[in-house]
């Protein structure tokens, strides 16, 4: 850390918006611009993957499990890279360089992401997973610097910075998967990108702001200073044996090895370790075997400490396993429940109901936007004569901001419904695995009206024809009754269609060609014009996250401060508790429901409502709490565990996703939903329980 000289420091702090430095709002909207790309790049990468290859908006057609294997590898990796860059930037480049420097490479992995191929995509997966790396420690040691000597103002600043990390997660994941979902998932990406590289730029720009915030630290600066205890005694100091220091090496083999084999050997067929052991895969052996080293070398390390320093980190430990079940449910929002909002979730409104959502949608995103635009003015009448060039790229961004926000607004308001009829055929569905037909509970055959394209020759079809009517939305559109049209499946399961475009028409026949597949491009004739019409996009569902801690975070806190706040192993068990209510109420609504018949949104809604409660509970111990239990000597390696147990959660939250449409076919939806609503509560209620034990071990630390 650079030191900070009282002349440096007063000026730094000449320059306010809304009572804290002007420089606090640059990071603002450096980390509000990273989150827009990331969040918004996160939403669409499942959906785009699982997406059927022929249709509206053609995807790869992987099955839930392969796209879930490698989503969970990125999510993985993306929580221990910053281990690595947290250390190169306090020893080498120093915390602005390292910002930049990832940045510049998360920049340059979403435009290898938007080329949309499966080389530029493991490509552009890798560098956002390096450049996350670089970027994600940094920013918040930026403001930890700018504070060190007004810890009372620190509070207040984290909490205006949290708000631009769910400010860029809400628009990143509204925009994005707007564009993706509508126009392309180039676009989503593209979009993705294109802020990253101006938040970068804008961040850069504004260096005279900050003077030596953040520069490469002087070795006398990396000192370790002599930690003492509460009670005022020295911690002992507690060097890495070198059999530590093997066992760090070979557990961190074993855990790539793992993340890189688990989807190489699902999308690729290669398997690392082709064996098999106690009746598993020979990658769940090697990683219990890790686990295992890994435990011994982490309980090794603690039982060298004195019994208060001990049992303090056995807290810790406690904490971070509960951690990785509360993941394993949370971060169901990156994979299965995207793919549930878009495959069994009715989502087109029509008439009365389409004005009403577009009016609220309205308001949900153009409230917040002009608030954040009024804080740039702010910040420009500030600064604008020092960072005048940085000031400029905010007001390009935000410009670029309301341009696809106009466009969404305009184009959801100005979308018709009409009724089309075309030609349809009842196949028998049928089984991958056995080839043989598909039988329903009541053991008769199953069927889906599959349309008759225009590369079909009707003549020849053996199966019983009928009309089929759908409704369809098109924006800017003025489609008369009689009128023929083109028109394709939007999903796998013929259940909504879109419009095609000229171009889109011969976007679609090209990539049949492409495939060696029919082009899927159905000829269908208006046969009643209706009303207003909105299909709300799947990804549209991730934001109500961002939005309900914006809503209630400020309630949470108030509770946290109360008479009434709760211990660190209760809030994790309220937490978690909370978490299942969500899937409990999505269970609710999928039970009974038959193959084909769409879900209201409503559960849908209420499960986003209480997992974001369940996280509000959780991030205030979290990391927290790691700082307040562990000694300085030890904390860089517990805050590794502690994002070792994040990225493990994050990593079978991907894997247990992908299992969606298995255990869908084998069970039921309601089933899967079950899963992640009792052992959340088991793991609530088993911390709860043990709230006394765990406090003992916590011996003076609330």
């Amino acid at each position: 850390m650079s030191a900070i000289s009282d002349t440096q420091h007063s000026e730094f702090f000449k320059s306010k918006v809304l009572g804290h430095p002007a420089g606090l709002f640059v990071l603002f909207f450096t980390e509000m611009w990273e989150r827009f790309s990331f969040y918004g790049m996160r939403v669409l990468l499942i959906n785009f993957l699982t997406m059927a290859a022929i249709g509206y908006n053609p995807g790869w057609e992987w099955t839930t499990e392969n796209a879930g294997a490698l989503f969970g590898t990125y999510a993985m990796l993306l929580y221990i890279t910053p281990i690595i860059g947290g250390v190169i930037a306090d020893k080498f480049t120093g915390y602005r360089w390292a910002v930049v420097i990832g940045a510049v490479i998360m920049t340059l992995g979403h435009a290898a992401m938007a080329v949309e191929t499966e080389f530029w995509l493991y490509i552009g997966l890798a560098l956002l997973v390096i450049g996350t790396g670089f970027f994600k420690p940094t920013m918040t040691s930026i403001i930890s610097e700018m504070y060190k000597d007004l810890p009372k103002k620190k509070d207040g600043a984290y909490t205006i910075f949290y708000m631009g990390v769910n400010a860029g997660a809400f628009f990143g994941m509204m925009l994005c998967g707007y564009l993706a979902e509508r126009v392309g998932w180039s676009w989503g990406f593209g979009l993705a990108g294109v802020f990253m590289l101006l938040g970068t730029l804008q961040f850069w720009l504004a260096k005279p702001l900050f003077g030596k915030i953040g520069d490469v630290p002087s070795k006398e600066e990396q000192n370790v200073k002599q930690e003492v205890e509460s009670d005022g005694e020295p911690v002992k100091y507690n060097p890495f044996t070198s059999i530590d220091k093997i066992l760090i090496v070979i557990t961190s083999i074993i855990g790539l090895a793992y993340a890189i084999n688990d989807p190489l050997s699902k999308i690729a067929d290669i398997n690392l370790f082709p064996f098999e052991m106690f009746g598993m895969e020979g990658q769940y052996v090697v990683v219990l075997f890790g686990l295992v080293l890994f435990l011994y070398l982490t309980l090794g390390r603690i039982n060298r400490y004195a019994t208060v320093v001990r049992n303090r980190m056995y807290a810790v430990i406690v904490f971070a396993f509960f951690t990785v079940l509360f993941f394993l449910g949370f971060e169901q929002g990156a994979t299965s429940l995207v793919l549930f909002a878009r495959d069994y979730i009715d989502r087109e409104l029509i008439g009365n109901a389409a004005i009403t959502f577009n009016i609220v949608n309205a308001l949900l995103t153009i409230v917040p936007l002009a608030i954040i635009t009024y804080v740039l003015v702010l910040l420009a009448k500030q600064t604008f004569a020092k960072i005048p060039g940085s000031n400029i790229v905010l007001a390009i961004c935000f410009v670029g901001i309301w341009g696809v926000v106009i466009y969404m607004l305009n184009r959801d308001f100005n979308t018709t419904a009409y009724e089309v009829e075309f030609q349809a055929q009842k196949v028998a569905v049928i089984d991958e695995e056995t080839n043989e037909p598909k039988l329903a509970k009541n053991g008769e055959l199953i069927f889906m009206e599959t349309p008759i394209s225009v590369d079909q020759d009707i003549s020849q079809i053996e199966n019983d024809i009928i009309t089929k009517k759908v409704v369809i939305g098109e924006a800017f559109s003025d489609f008369k009754e009689g009128q023929e049209i083109n028109i394709i499946t939007k999903d796998a399961n013929f259940a909504k269609f879109g419009y095609l475009t000229p171009e889109r028409l011969e976007a679609a026949k090209k990539n049949a060609e492409n495939l060696g597949r029919d082009s899927g491009v159905i000829q269908a004739k208006v046969t009643q014009v209706k009303n207003h019409w909105v299909e709300i996009t799947a990804s549209w569902f991730s934001i109500l996250n961002s939005f309900f801690i914006i809503a209630f975070a400020s309630l949470f806190s108030k509770w946290w401060e109360s008479k009434y706040n709760p211990s660190a192993p209760q809030k994790y068990g309220i937490g978690l508790i909370l978490l299942a209510l969500g899937f409990g109420m999505l269970a609710f609504g999928t039970f009974g429901v038959e193959d084909g018949v769409k879900v209201s949104m409503i559960w849908l809604i209420l499960a986003y409502l209480f997992h974001t409660f369940g996280e509000l509970c959780i991030s205030p111990v979290g990391l927290s709490y790691v700082s307040k239990l562990v000694p300085a000597r030890m904390i860089a390696f517990m805050f590794g565990m502690w994002y070792l147990a994040i990225a493990i959660g994050n990593k079978f939250a991907a894997v247990l996703g992908g299992q969606l449409e298995n255990i869908r076919e084998e069970y039921s939806l309601t089933t899967f939903f079950l899963i992640f609503t009792v052992v959340p509560i088991a793991a609530g209620l088993l911390i709860i329980a043990v709230n006394k034990p765990i406090k003992k071990l916590m011996k003076g630390v609330d």
